[in-house]
């Protein structure tokens, strides 16, 4: 399942940039300013959290191959639906249904890295989700070469055929099934505990894993979406740079990712909270910085670590939800994901993208408070 899994995350990092990559070409096409931008990559990223949350309870209990079919099929589909002349509503129905697809199979591969290494899953979990690092970073250029040869919807068509191959990959890999799937003839959980252990997601408890997805899969969306503008309003750059800041954004994330993979302990919240500072830092001071490159790589390479682990602890945290406890972190970051380029985009039309790409600090600074609070003594034992 895991090499399966990274190749899934392949592909899904390579959805996400498909918005900032062809952002020049979208705002020439549809006329759009910054804040009509960011709903694409807002739309996108709530997509996900509907896909993330609704996966949640299903993947506790239901046969996961189904559902892998399902949401690479319904990606597939949506991808390979974008044209170059539909109308901007259209356009954001094809992301929401996009999101929707990749946010199934996120929550699935979560889940099931969790339930097979535990208390030992921070790691295999982090190298995991580089591949979505990875595959946003090599995705930007990828995108860039498509566009200029075949026109943007080309780089939305080629992750949809990657989605039906992926999809088609799943029967010839054994999917495990769920640790506490319903049994058979029963119409109540085989587990006892669920429903409390479902209620406490709702505790406090669960809340600094929320606040901290919720920051920075805001600061992902915005500064993916958000950097061609940057480079070239800011700076005075032309739009390869800014396409060269997405790749170094994410080349950045996926040293971050990598970083606790090679540790020799698990690490803690504590790397969270060492990595909201340090991306703060470098949003904030970044405007004197004359190469959005250094700034942006910078950011990914602190807050790299931040997603992976946050999912692998809520999941120790909460053994007895780890499906609804994965899905609703991922889906607080998605809510994170449509909230923050939205308010930023109007920001940059208000105030200048600088304003709007240093303000993203404040994000910063809340995943780090976040991962503070997330050190506090665990209510449930990891079995």
């Amino acid at each position: 399942m895991l090499p399966l899994g990274f190749a899934a995350f392949l592909a899904f990092g390579s959805v996400l940039v498909l918005v900032g990559a062809n952002q020049a070409a979208l705002a020439r096409d549809l006329a759009l300013d910054l804040s009509r931008t960011g709903l694409l990559g807002s739309t996108l990223v709530l997509g996900i959290g509907i896909g993330v949350v609704g996966a949640g309870p299903l993947v506790d209990r239901y046969a996961r191959r189904p559902l892998w079919i399902v949401s690479m099929g319904s990606a597939a589909v949506a991808l390979l639906g974008v044209a170059p002349d539909m109308e901007y509503p259209r356009l954001l129905a094809q992301l929401l249904a996009v999101g929707i697809g990749i946010g199934l199979y996120d929550t699935l591969i979560s889940t099931v890295v969790v339930e097979h290494f535990r208390e030992r899953a921070a790691r295999p979990m982090s190298v995991v989700h580089s591949a979505a690092t990875l595959g946003a970073m090599l995705g930007s250029p990828l995108a860039a070469w498509l566009a200029a040869s075949h026109g943007w919807a080309a780089s939305f068509h080629a992750a949809g055929v990657a989605h039906l191959l992926l999809g088609a990959a799943g029967f010839a890999v054994a999917l495990p099934s769920p640790a506490r799937a319903l049994a058979r003839g029963s119409t109540q959980p085989a587990a006892p505990n669920a429903a409390g252990a479902a209620g406490s997601l709702f505790s406090p408890a669960f809340a600094p894993f929320a606040l901290a997805s919720f920051g920075y899969v805001g600061i992902e969306s915005a500064v993916t979406v958000f950097a061609v503008p940057y480079a070239s309003q800011a700076h005075g750059l032309d739009a390869a740079r800014g396409l060269a800041s997405i790749s170094a954004f994410w080349l950045g994330l996926f040293a971050g990712r990598l970083a606790p993979a090679a540790l020799p302990f698990a690490p803690d919240a504590r790397w969270i909270a060492a990595g909201g500072a340090a991306g703060a830092a470098a949003l904030a001071l970044g405007g004197a910085v004359p190469s959005p490159e250094l700034v942006f790589g910078a950011v990914g390479l602190a807050l790299g670590c931040v997603y992976p682990l946050a999912v692998a602890l809520v999941g120790q945290r909460f053994p007895d939800a780890r499906g609804m406890a994965t899905g609703l972190t991922a889906g607080a970051g998605a809510l994170g994901g449509f909230v923050v380029p939205w308010l930023h985009g109007a920001i940059g039309d208000r105030f200048g993208v600088n304003t709007a790409v240093a303000t993203l600090s404040l994000w910063s600074l809340l995943v780090g408070c976040a991962a503070l609070l997330a050190r506090r003594p665990s209510p449930q034992r990891v079995r």
